[in-house]
């Protein structure tokens, strides 16, 4: 009896120690496709050339993250007992089509944070991580922020993932919470700057709802970027609202985002009115079909008239298992490159239009692994 009784009480002490134990996960996506491509500039604009654009071309490539960004990160957490957890996040971004780091050649640019959490209260997180405006319309993108074809710098703007973040995060029943406050994103300057506590500064917040079928949220994002050699301030405010509703095999979406972007001097440097719509439609069990329409209304461009862009993108995806997948993911947008890729409105992903064409025609053909 006696051996029983010391045996269960070792057993006790080694199942409390397990629970106490940290566990880290090792994460990642691999995806590379063969894309085409069609109306590519010959000539990358910059500001070093004026902004100015070649001859149109036709361009076949291989290219890395056509439905998700290829990354491998770590993951883990602590239990703390009563409730509260510790954890962190490391995230890295990588070109599977070259193998370089990407995200600026950061170690772990896409994520890198450490908090805490508890279940009562919610999480409190430090450090490289997405803001509230980017995590909250998540949900509502019918093709989930695909990294190829997906007009996301123009949605969301330059400084979605933010250096330098305190944020918070609550789930409550059907609403979550978010919140952050960023003391200096590097997008755009150094931040952190003694004595300019506001440069490259950022906060925003929101709140999302999701009971059964339906999901509605509403978010604000401010972000205040370097914008001169001295360290003077823009003001960069974006305001969304998105609802999505399910039904059967489908579930239709979509949203609507203010935008208005001010030079340190108060003069307007952009206001644009951007809208999204789309479905996604589980045909089997393995093929998934989706289809977005991405409208951005151009109101003024520091006085700049200019054409309203527009893309239509469409994905299939059929699973080979639930890590594997295949994919075509296809779009073709008009008065700019595909995801709006212009000077004048993103400026961010590549795809500059040739000179003299409005029209731009992408389409790949890949493979996602998941790990």
């Amino acid at each position: 009896m006696k051996k029983s009784l010391l045996a269960l009480a070792a057993l006790g002490m080694f199942a409390g120690a397990a629970q106490a134990q940290s566990s880290v996960t090792l994460y990642g996506v691999a995806d590379a496709n063969i894309e085409y491509v069609s109306h590519m500039s010959s000539v990358t604009p910059s500001a070093a050339n004026g902004f100015a654009t070649g001859p149109a071309h036709d361009l076949v490539r291989m290219s890395s993250g056509g439905l998700s960004g290829s990354r491998w990160g770590l993951r883990g957490v602590e239990d703390l007992g009563s409730g509260l957890k510790a954890l962190f996040v490391l995230e890295s971004g990588f070109g599977l089509d070259d193998g370089k780091s990407q995200q600026g050649g950061r170690l772990f640019g896409r994520q890198a944070y450490v908090g805490l959490e508890s279940s009562q209260v919610g999480r409190f997180t430090f450090g490289r991580q997405y803001t509230t405006l980017f995590d909250l319309l998540a949900n509502f993108s019918p093709s989930g922020y695909a990294t190829q074809y997906e007009p996301v710098v123009a949605q969301l703007g330059l400084g979605f993932r933010s250096d330098n973040t305190a944020k918070y995060t609550g789930v409550f029943g059907p609403v979550t919470a978010i919140a952050h406050w960023t003391f200096g994103n590097g997008v755009a300057g150094n931040g952190e700057v003694p004595g300019q506590f506001r440069r490259d500064s950022g906060y925003g917040a929101g709140l999302a709802y999701a009971a059964g079928p339906f999901g509605i949220t509403a978010a604000y994002d401010q972000y205040n970027p370097t914008l001169t050699a001295t360290g003077d301030t823009g003001t960069f405010k974006k305001a969304a609202v998105a609802a999505s509703y399910a039904f059967g095999p489908a579930k239709i979406m979509g949203g609507y985002r203010w935008g208005q972007a001010k030079a340190p001097s108060g003069a307007l440097l952009l206001r644009d009115d951007y809208y999204w719509i789309g479905a996604n439609y589980q045909v089997t069990a393995q093929l998934g079909l989706t289809l977005q329409y991405n409208y951005d209304d151009v109101k003024n461009l520091a006085g700049v008239n200019v054409k309203n862009p527009w893309q239509v993108s469409f994905i299939a995806d059929y699973s080979l298992s639930k890590r594997t997948d295949v994919y075509l993911t296809t779009a073709f947008s008009k008065n700019a490159g595909l995801n709006f890729d212009t000077s004048a409105i993103s400026f961010a992903n590549g795809y500059f239009l040739g000179t003299g064409k409005t029209t731009m025609l992408g389409a790949a053909v890949g493979i996602r692994h998941k790990f």
